[in-house]
């Protein structure tokens, strides 16, 4: 519940975030990078133009599930807490336990034919080829975060029609 007391912001595009989205992934990649196959900025951040809330998403991606438990217990050494998929299969999520000086992030650890990882790169992809596709997203998302500016669930969940709109077109 502390969640719904958060104020949900959706603030134009920032150039930082690029700079940022990039010291978070070189600290991943020396935690982990020999077990990672690629990293990929994901989510609206990752989408020049586009009002977000600030908070970076960021997807390690790795072969298969074998090297899980291994980047579990490295991240883990690092103060970072395996939350499981959260609802959305061929995504772990972590926590950072700790203040480690970035920007608020959302960390994903994906198997790269993982549905979670291949649906954040296909929407990301076509956001960025689609500039009214772009600015239907945004005026969602800002009518979304006015509306529920108390309810990070129900802004997300208000979201998921357009995602999987546009899902469904590059899947045709």
């Amino acid at each position: 519940m502390a969640e719904k007391t958060k104020v949900v912001e959706v603030v134009p595009y920032d150039p930082a975030w690029k700079a940022e989205y990039s010291r978070i992934e070189a600290r991943m990649l020396e935690i982990a990078g020999d077990l990672i196959i690629r990293s990929e900025h994901v989510g609206s951040t990752s989408i020049e133009g586009l009002w977000a809330k600030p908070v970076i998403d960021i997807d390690l991606v790795m072969e298969s599930y074998e090297q899980l438990p291994e980047i579990i217990r490295r991240l883990q050494a690092f103060g970072y807490e395996h939350q499981g998929n959260m609802g959305i299969e061929g995504r772990e999520a972590f926590k950072s336990n700790q203040d480690d000086g970035f920007m608020k992030y959302h960390l994903y650890v994906c198997p790269k034919d993982g549905k979670g990882y291949v649906e954040h790169i296909l929407f990301r992809d076509y956001l960025r080829c689609h500039p009214a596709a772009r600015e239907e997203y945004q005026a969602v998302k800002q009518r979304l975060a006015e509306k529920y500016r108390y309810d990070i669930d129900a802004y997300c969940d208000g979201k998921t029609a357009f995602v999987q709109s546009i899902l469904q077109k590059v899947s045709q």
